[in-house]
């Protein structure tokens, strides 16, 4: 009897570890990141705030979060990752409720730079003491799940500003989210940490201090793939509501394919994670790629029926594309989850600071957006290749469990 208490005990335990998890990514994307693109129409019309305006406080939170990300990876594991995270929780939800309280530009851009930051620490840091929490114990087929966070927050912001934003106005918007965010955040400070260090493992502690070898080339190559999906993914991320606004037979679907977007974000990590246990994860994910650069050359058609299809297949595959990174990047690293998330991040996060710029001057040059749409899936494609070529040389240097079929676990 008792050692089922005990085993149930360590259950609820790991569950709430797996929820805390959820939580942040709600908090770090799917608000802290994403609710900015539902409220911003509002913003715009109540205070003027033009579209060059706009996009520097997008370009300034993608900063915020890259730069974040080439530093919080190197956060050493043990208190200083625990407090490190929970500096960031403290600063993502003052900087997302503190949007509501001033219409001042300058406030704006600094706010939006520091949720970039607190974004990549809450993402990175909360990711790795997750993960490294469920593999201690074995669970590692649990990873699917957390990563439903993202869709989650995406879903329930773009719902919660189409219900209430009217009534509450875009202050009200930004304040409410914030108070749910310090909700969220409070399960999360509870429930997501790094152990303390045991005496025994003094050892292995002093052993992941020693230089790390250097990136293999399969490593090298999954990493510049990540890097262009960052620059592709993020031109449908950026421009999807504007995209379906422009065009008259598509023009109502805008907000709605937010949530869709969202919604089908929500299993995408659970879908993926499965098919790389069954395909490998190198398959999966250039799968993945493929599958998103149909969903993003879509819009093209006109079509709203394909516009609709669009948000599923882009929700529906960058969280995958994600959590197929993440995994096949912690086997190739040997399980190290910061220093790897850390460094996929910041190439993504780079990507996502060029990928909006030509596609940007390009709209402006052609009035249309279907010239950036195809240099985005064109990204998409090129790391599929480069994904290609990965999985070649992986299968020619190391056992075949890590060239196809690392997720299995």
């Amino acid at each position: 009897m008792s050692a089922q208490k005990n085993t149930s005990l360590w259950e609820e335990s790991m569950v709430r570890v797996l929820i805390g998890g959820v939580l942040v990514l709600v908090i770090s994307m799917g608000v802290g990141r994403f609710a900015f693109t539902p409220i911003l129409p509002a913003m715009q019309a109540a205070t003027g705030l033009g579209a060059d305006a706009a996009g520097l406080l997008a370009s300034l939170n993608y900063l915020g979060y890259f730069l974040g990300a080439l530093g919080v990876g190197l956060v050493p594991q043990g208190a200083a990752r625990t407090a490190v995270f929970r500096t960031a929780l403290i600063a993502s939800v003052t900087s997302t409720a503190g949007m509501g309280f001033t219409d001042d530009l300058a406030a704006w851009a600094a706010l939006r730079f520091v949720s970039g930051l607190a974004s990549a620490g809450l993402f990175i840091l909360g990711i790795a003491m997750t993960l490294d929490a469920l593999a201690r114990a074995g669970r590692e087929s649990w990873t699917g799940w957390l990563y439903t966070g993202v869709g989650l927050g995406i879903a329930s912001s773009g719902l919660f500003v189409a219900v209430m934003g009217d009534r509450l106005g875009w202050r009200g918007d930004w304040l409410w989210l914030g108070l749910a965010c310090l909700g969220f955040g409070t399960l999360s400070w509870l429930w997501v940490s790094d152990p303390p260090r045991e005496p025994g493992h003094t050892v292995a502690a002093r052993s992941s201090t020693r230089p790390s070898a250097p990136p293999s080339a399969p490593m090298i190559l999954l990493t510049l793939a990540y890097f262009l999906e960052g620059a592709g993914y993020i031109v449908t991320g950026t421009f999807l509501v504007a995209i379906l606004k422009t065009m008259p037979e598509t023009a109502q679907l805008g907000a709605a394919a937010w949530m869709v977007t969202g919604l089908a974000a929500m299993p995408s990590g659970i879908v993926w994670a499965a098919a790389g246990r069954k395909l490998g994860l190198w398959r999966a994910l250039i799968l993945a790629h493929v599958v998103q650069a149909v969903g993003i050359l879509l819009p093209i058609t006109g079509s709203p029926a394909a516009a609709v299809l669009s948000a599923v297949l882009f929700g529906g595959t960058f969280v995958g594309i994600v959590t197929l990174s993440f995994t096949l990047g912690r086997h190739l690293s040997g399980g190290a989850s910061a220093r790897v998330i850390g460094a996929l991040t910041a190439v993504y996060g780079l990507g996502q600071i060029i990928g909006p710029v030509p596609a940007g001057l390009v709209v402006a040059r052609t009035g249309s957006f279907d010239s950036a749409l195809l240099g985005a899936a064109a990204a998409v494609l090129a790391g599929a290749l480069l994904l290609a070529a990965g999985a070649w040389m992986a299968g020619r240097s190391g056992p075949a469990a890590v060239a196809l079929g690392a997720g299995r676990g």
